[in-house]
């Protein structure tokens, strides 16, 4: 197997598993680099205000994101990068690379990932460390407070 093939199966591996429709499996080279990088960084463990591989926190990852796949520096907290995003309040309008934001027994934003596709959205989850999750989750559910655009990084690339 070449590095690309194992991708490619893992991929799709993800989109078996999360049930993500056929209609998002043919996705562009972007979007290649995106999953890439989220299953690289997949299993990293949380750690409050880490930066690495050793442990991150969720805005971290979001800013190591960011940086690598859309060329972006996002600011460093979940509630600064809220800040700067355009709001979505319809969850039908997030698109790939939206940031999706989360009050967690907090009045302020307390928890950012990213929107992939189909609900689905990659975070740096406090229990799970770096992880693939569903909007639809009971739990993602009860503390989401929308989605968030940073346009000027996203629509660069579209």
């Amino acid at each position: 197997y070449t590095k690309k093939q194992l991708l490619e199966e893992k991929k799709q591996e993800i989109f078996s598993i999360f049930n993500i429709p056929e209609t998002f499996r043919q996705i562009s080279k972007r979007s290649n680099d995106l999953y890439a990088f989220i299953d690289n960084w997949y299993g990293t463990p949380y750690r409050m205000g880490g930066t690495t591989r050793r442990g991150i926190d969720c805005s971290a990852f979001m800013q190591e994101i960011y940086g690598n796949i859309y060329k972006y520096k996002l600011p460093r907290t979940s509630r600064d990068q809220y800040s700067i995003s355009k709001r979505i309040s319809n969850i039908d309008q997030l698109r790939e690379g939206d940031l999706v934001f989360f009050k967690i027994r907090s009045r302020a934003i307390s928890h950012v990932g990213i929107y992939l596709a189909d609900g689905k959205f990659a975070h740096a989850s406090s229990s799970k460390g770096v992880v693939i999750s569903s909007l639809d989750q009971e739990y993602w559910s009860k503390y989401y407070v929308g989605g968030g655009r940073v346009e000027e990084a996203i629509d660069a690339f579209r």
